[in-house]
């Protein structure tokens, strides 16, 4: 995982840690784990193979999506990776190869591989560490959202939910039409809009989060933060599930139950004040409301109750 650093990055892998540039005296970390049979499997039950290039991508993916959403942009990772000892070297440099393609195809080239941490154990586990910068700006909070916001989206809903439930599924992985594969691909390499936290940060966002859990699940985390309520429009949200009907209709799926619970597109929800324009790739889909005094924080659509459904770790 060595080659090229950003400027960010002042020293390398070679030495015991890493030295890593702070200009703006402010420095934004995240941290996110896969580990085998929880986040991933090798082999699914479609026939699909999980490559150590998934899994590299999709490490970089969600890390550089937490510093994206506080409106700051990443500039290096560190990496420890846990593995059988049968595990081939070919599928780790494989994964080496992924972690480097997601950082250079998604849009952070400020970002690098500062260093890792290599051990043993009985299954894949793969933990990176982000660090980002606020370019002497201010992070974009969840906690900041305000009644009469706008609420709005960047990047895809349910994408990444449909490609699992293909990957769950019967269907041969080589009998999917290019139209059904795309969600599989974009559950095993998620693309997060990079460019757009910054954008909303720069254009006076009130509040934001990375998509990771599900739209109404991140909805209530937001709504919670701020101590307010989140109304969704049905239409944008309709439409948001009408491009996912390739996969419905493959397996017999009401798509609507992917957008509102479908996590791991790790798009970004952001507020905005009702007067300003939303910066490119952000599309309206609902808006902040004031709480009564006996209400408490909750995601509704069209003034109706939510299910908030969407991914959680300790469910089951």
């Amino acid at each position: 995982m060595g080659g090229d650093h950003a400027a960010a990055t002042l020293l390398g892998p070679g030495d015991d840690a890493a030295v890593v540039a702070a200009p703006d005296g402010k420095t934004v970390v995240s941290i996110d784990t896969q580990v085998q049979d929880q986040d991933f499997r090798l082999e699914w039950p479609n026939g699909y193979r999980t490559t150590g290039f998934d899994v590299g991508w999709k490490a970089a993916a969600q890390n550089l999506s937490d510093i994206n959403a506080m409106g700051g942009t990443a500039t290096s990772l560190v990496v420890s990776l846990t593995l059988p000892p049968e595990t081939p070297v070919a599928w780790v440099e494989d994964l080496a190869d992924g972690l480097t393609a997601g950082i250079t195809e998604l849009g952070a080239a400020k970002c690098s591989v500062a260093g890792g941490d290599l051990g043993r154990g009985r299954e894949i586990s793969v933990t990176v560490a982000v660090l980002g910068t606020l370019g002497g700006s201010h992070a974009v909070l969840r906690s900041g959202a305000q009644p009469g916001d706008v609420l709005a989206i960047a990047g895809t809903a349910g994408h990444a939910a449909a490609g699992l439930a293909v990957l769950e599924s019967a269907v041969n992985v080589d009998a999917l039409q290019p139209e059904q594969r795309i969600f599989l691909d974009l559950q095993c390499r998620p693309r997060p809009p990079l460019a757009a936290g910054p954008a909303a940060r720069a254009a006076g966002a009130t509040a934001m989060l990375d998509i990771s859990d599900g739209l109404l699940r991140d909805g209530l985390r937001l709504a919670a933060a701020s101590a307010v309520g989140i109304d969704l429009d049905p239409a944008p949200l309709r439409a948001l599930a009408e491009v996912l009907r390739p996969a419905s209709e493959l397996l017999g799926t009401e798509p609507m139950a992917w957008v509102l619970g479908g996590g791991e597109d790790h798009g970004l929800l952001a507020t905005f004040p009702l007067n300003v324009q939303l910066p490119p790739g952000f599309t309206a889909i609902g808006s902040i409301q004031a709480l009564g005094s006996n209400e408490s924080p909750s995601v509704t659509i069209a003034g109706r109750s939510a299910d908030t459904g969407g991914w959680d770790h300790f469910a089951h």
